[in-house]
């Protein structure tokens, strides 16, 4: 069997083990991106090679996986994945969002301590030098992080299906008292609770660092059937939500193709034009971090759709040269 089979084969064996339902057919067909035959050959070298797999029947099909876990040789990570974990966590204090770093932190302590002392010593020269060599690069922005304790109260209204109260506190006007239903959170330049709101009928967003005396409250509080977090999420350019619209902007042959490998937004259609110049287009929400990223394009994007685009804009740039004096 070809190397890359071998990775394909062990890499089926790790997923069967980490599915507490199994895997039907299609499904490893679906995750290794391979046709059904293939999956079944490679269902048969893990069967093969591990005869602890349970074979369940869950008509009209089957499922399989692996009771028990794998063992510590098929497990044990590489220098490289503990050094992914090392650097999340260190992107995250740079970014200020202590909570969330610090249970990286922890993840990686306890893999460590469940690893052979042998193999971690193996591991140390390599890892110690792929640390020094790569670094996180600090980017000027909003400070995201978000209390420990909130985060705990607000994950555990959301496994508890409970309402969440909190006082929430925007720059110019009255600190209120909420009661929503939480439905996720997002994280990025700045940490969002998503919700909805019963007052308004209607999902907002609500930053973490405007919260306050956050607390579980009684009662069931369950999200709309309807609501997607990822869907709701990329409606917008950035996290922002407001008025969806058609957006289409024209870039200037100089930075094409810089454009074409810039993921704007997953709604994007890319369209080379007879000048060299692109066209983008997409449907997002978010005007004002839309305005704010074309800043960093420097002249070489011209915004064609929407109006209100061209207006927001045009205010920042009015703000921005008042800034001067």
């Amino acid at each position: 069997m070809r190397h890359d089979k071998a990775a394909m084969v062990i890499d089926l064996a790790i997923r069967m083990a980490g599915s507490a339902e199994g895997l039907t057919l299609n499904e490893m067909a679906g995750l290794l991106g391979v046709g059904r035959r293939t999956a079944e050959r490679m269902r048969d070298a893990v069967l093969m090679l591990f005869p602890q797999v349970e074979e369940i029947s869950d008509p009209p099909t089957k499922r399989w996986r692996i009771q028990g876990g794998l063992s510590g040789f098929i497990q044990t990570p590489t220098a490289t994945e503990m050094l992914e974990l090392t650097k999340a966590a260190a992107a995250l204090h740079a970014a200020e969002d202590a909570a969330r770093a610090t249970a990286l932190e922890s993840l990686e302590r306890k893999i460590k301590a469940a690893m052979r002392s042998a193999t971690l010593n193996r591991m140390a020269p390599d890892l110690e030098a792929l640390v020094r060599a790569e670094t996180i690069a600090v980017q000027a922005g909003p400070r995201p992080g978000a209390d420990e304790r909130v985060l705990t109260t607000i994950r555990g209204a959301i496994l508890a299906e409970s309402p969440l109260n909190f006082i929430y506190s925007r720059p110019g006007a009255e600190a209120r008292s909420r009661t929503v239903t939480p439905c996720g959170l997002m994280f990025g330049r700045a940490n969002y609770l998503v919700a909805y709101d019963p007052a308004n009928d209607r999902i907002q967003t609500f930053r973490l660092d405007r919260m306050s005396s956050v607390s579980v409250g009684e009662g069931i509080a369950r999200p709309p059937v309807e609501f997607d977090l990822p869907a709701f999420a990329s409606q917008s350019f950035g996290i922002y939500q407001d008025q969806i619209e058609n957006v289409v902007l024209r870039i200037a042959p100089e930075s094409a193709q810089e454009a074409r490998g810039w993921r704007w937004h997953p709604t994007q259609t890319i369209e080379d034009q007879e000048d060299g110049s692109v066209i983008v287009r997409f449907r997002a929400s978010g005007m004002r971090e839309l305005a704010w990223h074309l800043f960093s394009w420097s002249g070489a994007a011209v915004i064609l759709q929407p109006e209100r685009l061209k207006k927001v804009m045009a205010e920042e740039l009015e703000k921005a040269r008042s800034s001067l004096g």
